[in-house]
């Protein structure tokens, strides 16, 4: 018997993409505070401190719970949409930026658990439990753009996780990947994550894939993304400064 609500979805859109989740009469969905798009009639929602895994959690220890949040980055709460009314009812989310839906159901990942970036939890049935990661590769934390701290993902039910770009799965059985350190989005626990010196000086210097490479090893599932927020915003912040420059050249040329 599960113990997270069973929650039917569907996904809308190619790049920018919409997550719609149908919700049985008393059924539960969390996501984070601001994903919310539109929610239909009977749909209730309510912001709480922490995912509500444990409903019998006293005060003190949903406090700790949700205090680690902020460790990440996160907010301290959460939104809780429930069906109070009857038959069907749905609630759409979106991402903060372009990119990729992953929904992945937890029961099929290795101990129920997926190992995350901090900020890409986007939604879950209720019953999935999120706390914090601490990466025991003190290298991670301080070269591997993902950080020293990551995300957990645990419970039986479906959670979804947003990428930058589009997302690559890859299946290592007891292999090695080696990926730029922004890319790594996910990856099964068991699957052991470090940050290895990229090459020689001169590729390090000159090579363009910066300094420092994640490497994953192990045998679980691995995702990845093509466009890390990191990676588009410095994608674009050249060519405004250089828009703003051309801009200042033709205007001094006109006059």
């Amino acid at each position: 018997m599960r113990n997270s609500h069973e929650i039917d979805y569907k996904i809308f859109g190619n790049d920018i993409q919409v997550l719609e989740i149908e919700l049985d009469p008393n059924e539960t969905v969390i996501a984070e505070a601001g994903a919310m798009v539109y929610m239909e009639e009977g749909i209730d929602f309510e912001t709480k401190m922490g995912d509500g895994s444990n409903p019998s959690q006293g005060f003190f220890g949903k406090l700790v719970s949700a205090g680690s949040r902020l460790i990440t980055g996160e907010s301290l709460f959460m939104t809780h949409f429930t069906h109070r009314g009857h038959g069907k009812s749905r609630v759409a989310f979106s991402a903060p930026y372009p990119g990729t839906i992953l929904p992945i159901d937890l029961s099929t990942t290795r101990n129920s658990t997926l190992i995350t970036q901090k900020d890409a939890f986007l939604a879950a049935a209720l019953g999935t439990k999120l706390s914090i990661h601490f990466n025991q590769r003190l290298g991670s934390g301080i070269f591997g753009g993902e950080g020293f701290i990551l995300q957990k993902m645990q419970g039986d039910g479906l959670a979804f996780v947003h990428a930058g770009g589009t997302i690559v799965e890859k299946q290592l059985n007891n292999e090695t990947l080696r990926v730029d350190t922004g890319c790594v989005v996910a990856f099964e626990e068991g699957i052991d994550f470090s940050v290895q010196r990229a090459g020689g000086l001169k590729s390090m210097i000159f090579g363009g894939e910066g300094l420092f490479l994640a490497t994953l090893r192990g045998t679980g599932r691995v995702w990845l993304q093509s466009m890390p927020v990191k990676k588009l915003i410095e994608a674009l912040m050249p060519r405004g400064e250089n828009a703003n420059k051309e801009g200042g050249f033709m205007s001094s040329f006109l006059e």
